[in-house]
């Protein structure tokens, strides 16, 4: 039986990564969570002080960017791999709301998206991956065999995000977090390279009143239609 690829994209907080998460553990598949690698680097210019109070020092952080290592390493522990910047484990600092805040600025640098574009090229080339994003079935895979493109209404999206930074222990406010839900929707779909955009063969999923098990159920039928044709 051939192995296909997966594609997953849509909106911040429509449960994209844990969705692709799952699948790729149903079917024995690799899972590649590609907004880790833009919050990585996100992470990164922060800490070298490259992002100020509105815009980040594009020129400072292109001059760093043959420095910035990226891999995943799977945790058997966890069951899924996590995202490692410059061997050093930062899973859990790339999901903080401050990170968020700047992501999609980063995203939007054409030489950034090249670079991780070009790593996740590599990283499916053999296929039997799950790899979810913003602009995957658009322009990292365009021929996968499989597209899926996440939606929910933004209220929605910004109350699970709000839970889950609460279950972290971060003291935040929900309006800062659906604000931050409706500018990284904004800067996604508008940035010049790489817009998020559902590909013209993708399926659109609105999961606003799906249940996890519902989204999963649905997907995977999907998945092991396409896979069984092959």
């Amino acid at each position: 039986m051939k192995k296909i690829t997966i594609a997953i994209d849509g909106y911040s907080s429509t449960g994209k990564s844990t969705i692709a998460k799952q699948l790729a553990k149903a079917l024995g598949y690799v899972y590649v969570d590609t907004g880790a690698m833009y919050r990585a680097i996100t992470l990164y210019a922060l800490k070298k002080g490259f992002i100020g109070s509105e815009h980040p020092d594009r020129e400072k952080l292109l001059r760093d960017l043959n420095k910035i290592q990226l891999e995943f390493r799977f945790n058997p522990e966890l069951g899924f791999s996590e995202m490692y910047l410059n061997s050093e484990n930062v899973e859990k600092e790339i999901r903080t709301l401050e990170v968020s805040r700047y992501v999609s600025k980063i995203a939007v640098i054409e030489e950034v998206r090249h670079k991780l574009v070009q790593l996740q090229k590599e990283m499916g080339k053999n296929k039997g991956i799950v790899m979810d994003g913003r602009d995957i079935g658009t322009v990292v895979f365009p021929d996968a065999e499989l597209k899926i493109f996440m939606t929910a209404a933004p209220d929605i999206r910004a109350t699970r995000r709000y839970k889950e930074l609460l279950s972290r222990g971060e003291d935040i406010a929900f309006d800062d977090v659906l604000k931050n839900v409706e500018e990284r929707d904004y800067i996604d779909s508008n940035r010049e390279f790489s817009p998020l955009k559902r590909a013209k063969d993708a399926i659109e999923l609105d999961n606003s009143t799906m249940s996890p098990k519902e989204q999963f159920e649905r997907i995977h039928r999907l998945a092991s239609s396409i896979i069984n044709q092959q």
